[in-house]
């Protein structure tokens, strides 16, 4: 067995299709904006980078820049009055170490571009979110999650990573020599550099399928929580919160002996007999394949094609964590808000993560619960609800996803990040003059 494969990039592109429409850069005469297009970046300033040494002499070039990557945050995490700069077309080669079963990458490669080629060499990523459209370094600075209470978010699958700081410094960490601070460094929030390479741990190549339930009721979660959240690899809830039942229950399980084994019934809710959306009233076209049906890890683990727009497209989103200890009641706090939420909801999702030891993950230290809103393009309602949400989690020292809506005051992110003073030395060590530090990161990480 070969130690290292070399693949050309190309060879990803050509097996993944590409999601054209969300793609490209700003379309001429029109500002450059996120994929739902609820966010106008600040600049149109943009460098595309090839290679390392275009990243290292752009860093140095800008006294003030920000990387832009997918574009698939809701807020201004990523965004910037003066430069950004763009790893995602960059031409480098993946390389896989069967041995040490790692895959090294370009940062800005999308999961979709590169889940295809580790399947057809016989490995499989343990976790993916519910769009393989996002790219490997911008998930991983977020700490973006697919589900799975064994599962931990796609974080935790950094092995090492590289970075330019600065100073056009190239830094090397890794999970086997730098500790603590590569801990602190994978979920970077865009402070620290810019990421250029990530290598990911991999394991054998596995077969999923999925099958989906409808309306289960709400008191059979309530009794029942652990063990159907645990009937699958990974299982995700949807609601509207306007009901006593949960709308959907997609429960994605590994092809083999132990297989999941799809009853008519389970826990109350009725096996649908058609390909669901997670939204009900859309067509299930752009969904991965349900009733059961074998495929690739890759074709299972998210809920949407790759070559299909994700989700409703047009959207705002928000997400919240608590303990996994504390999941019923947080998800019982918010059903009570059902009237409020439901009609400026497009669905609502209930998904588990194992712990980590990432300083500014979510799920650091705990095993959690995300809760996340996808909401219609309903700002003016949706900003009057998310501190009504927030009250309701309080309780449970719930803490935001990153990249999404939210507003939890940064006194209260200081108290339920414990890392999070650490996390600001060693960005100021990378970044002594504040190069990558934008209004996101200021108000919300530097205070």
């Amino acid at each position: 067995m070969k130690k290292r494969t070399f693949i050309k990039l190309s060879s990803a592109f050509m097996t993944a299709p590409l999601f054209s429409p969300l793609e490209g850069w700003a379309v001429t005469g029109e500002k450059l904006k996120n994929w739902a297009g609820n966010l106008e970046y600040s600049t149109e300033k943009l460098d595309s980078v090839k290679s390392l040494q275009q990243v290292k002499e752009i860093v140095v070039k800008y006294p003030k820049l920000k990387v832009l990557g997918t574009r698939h945050c809701f807020n201004n995490i990523a965004d910037t009055k003066d430069q950004f700069i763009s790893v995602v077309n960059a031409d480098e080669q993946v390389v896989l170490d069967e041995k040490n079963k790692t895959v090294t990458v370009n940062a800005g490669l999308k999961y979709g571009q590169l889940s295809p080629v580790l399947h057809k060499k016989g490995f499989a990523l343990h976790n993916l979110a519910s769009l393989p459209h996002i790219s490997v370094a911008g998930a991983c600075a977020t700490a973006t999650h697919g589900s799975g209470e064994k599962n931990g978010n796609m974080s935790t699958a950094v092995a090492a990573m590289e970075l330019v700081t600065a100073s056009g410094e190239v830094v090397q960490l890794s999970r086997k020599s730098d500790g603590e601070k590569f801990n602190a460094a994978v979920v970077n929030l865009g402070a620290l550099g810019v990421v250029t390479q990530v290598t990911l741990d991999v394991q054998p190549t596995f077969m999923m399928g999925q099958y989906v339930y409808e309306n289960l009721p709400l008191d059979q979660l309530k009794e029942h929580f652990d063990a159907i959240e645990s009937a699958g690899y990974s299982v995700s809830l949807f609601t509207n919160w306007q009901s006593n039942a949960i709308q959907e229950v997609w429960v994605k399980f590994k092809v083999g002996d132990n297989a999941f084994k799809a009853e008519k019934e389970f826990f109350g809710a009725k096996l649908a007999t058609k390909n669901l959306h997670p939204i009900p009233q859309l067509s299930a076209e752009n969904c991965t394949e349900q009733m059961g049906v074998p495929g690739p890890w890759y074709d299972r683990m998210p809920h949407f094609k790759m070559g299909f727009t994700p989700s409703s497209g047009k959207e705002l989103q928000s997400e919240y964590f608590v303990p996994r200890k504390n999941a019923v009641e947080a998800i019982m706090a918010i059903s009570k808000l059902g009237n409020q939420v439901g009609p400026h909801l497009f669905t609502s999702e209930i998904r588990t993560i194992a712990a980590d030891d990432l300083w500014l993950s979510p799920c650091y230290k705990q095993d959690s619960v995300a809760i996340h809103f996808t909401w219609k393009q309903e700002w003016a309602a949706v900003s009057k609800l998310l501190p009504v949400i927030e009250r309701e989690l309080a309780p449970f020292n719930v803490r935001p996803h990153w990249g999404k809506l939210f507003t939890i005051s940064p006194a209260l992110l200081e108290k339920r990040y414990d890392k999070l003073a650490d996390f600001r030395k060693l960005a100021r060590e990378y970044d002594p003059k504040g190069k990558f530090v934008n209004d996101f990161l200021k108000l919300n990480v530097f205070g």
